[in-house]
């Protein structure tokens, strides 16, 4: 059965393994599956919930793009654009915002994590974003969306909003309810050093994640300094609930090489970390230096990334523009 694909990425610049395993390297795998038909964003519309330097977010737009391109996805088999580019996302997100219920973003958690403390001092855009990301979903007839974890409220909203549509306009099936698509093998990276923190590009060490664009002598340093504890790997699995440095770095070799953990505990079960270290930063070289290498040869060609987001935003638009034009038709635009 084929699939219609709908993801996104912030152009936050100084992408790192957290961003591969958890997003990219799926997206790879889902266009190349057969019949599958894959949209890939650049949500550069979501990065302006807070403030940004323009010349730095331009330049972010072409690094995410890059890392798009140099870890496989194929311009020619899926649709890459940036998202500021294709007007309809903005004109659904109003539409579609007539149809949500404040009740259903007050429930949003995302919010409230990234507003901190001072709510009152966020933008408007942050309390509201989860409808754009609805319209970006919905305007493309997505099947399936793949989602972390903390995703899956945003999802559920988006399915909600496509309902409540559905139903208000009494037109059965004009918006398909995606569905989720969550990574069965692990895919939340941690801080190599604080496995209880997620891999971020915020975070003031920058031995605390392995960037896309880092070398291969700056990826066996972080690897090589990446905190564990004093004990060999355990043999089970549920040793590692106790143990979260352990379990981010077994994770991490697993989502690498297509595995699951079990099977990783089973090839290194009781040797100690200086081994697995070595075998892990071998692996990570292997997958992640040709990516890095690639990503500083496209950023060299700026001309040849925007064209690729041009014929991509018009491929887009095509369908988009298409979909907010029947939208306006049903509400008595």
């Amino acid at each position: 059965m084929s699939k219609k694909i709908f993801s996104g990425v912030q152009p936050s610049g100084n992408l790192h393994l957290g961003n591969y395993i958890g997003a990219i390297k799926n997206f790879v795998d889902l266009q190349n599956q057969k019949n599958n038909q894959c949209v890939y964003c650049v949500v550069d519309l979501h990065a302006i919930t807070i403030k940004q330097d323009p010349k730095i977010l331009k330049d972010s737009i072409r690094e995410t793009t890059a890392a798009f391109l140099a870890s496989g996805i194929d311009s020619s088999k899926s649709i890459i654009f940036n998202q500021s580019q294709v007007s309809a996302h903005a004109e659904g997100s109003w539409i579609l915002g007539c149809i949500a219920r404040m009740g259903w973003l007050n429930r949003m958690t995302q919010f409230k994590e990234k507003a901190g403390k001072d709510k009152e001092k966020a933008s408007i855009g942050l309390y509201i974003y989860p409808i754009l990301m609805a319209a970006d979903i919905l305007l493309y007839d997505a099947t399936h969306v793949p989602v972390g974890e903390d995703q899956k409220q945003h999802l559920e909203l988006s399915r909600d909003i496509a309902n409540k549509f559905n139903l208000d306009f009494n037109v059965p099936n004009f918006f398909k309810v995606p569905d989720p698509l969550i990574q069965k093998n692990f895919s939340r990276i941690m801080s190599l050093k604080d496995g209880t923190k997620k891999m971020s590009k915020s975070d003031p060490s920058d031995l605390s994640r392995i960037n896309l664009t880092d070398t291969k002598e700056e990826i066996l340093n972080k690897i090589k300094k990446a905190k564990t504890d004093t004990m060999p790997i355990p043999n089970e699995i549920s040793e590692l609930k106790k143990r979260p440095e352990v379990e981010n770095l077994l994770g991490i070799y697993s989502s690498l090489n297509s595995q699951t953990t079990e099977k990783t505990i089973n090839e290194f079960n009781g040797k100690n970390f200086s081994d697995f270290k070595d075998n892990l930063a071998d692996l990570v070289v292997e997958k992640i230096s040709p990516i890095s290498l690639e990503i500083t040869k496209l950023l060299k060609n700026e001309d040849h990334i925007d064209q690729i987001l041009k014929e991509g935003a018009e491929k887009a638009n095509e369908q988009s523009s298409k979909k907010v034009k029947e939208m306006k038709k049903i509400i008595g635009f």
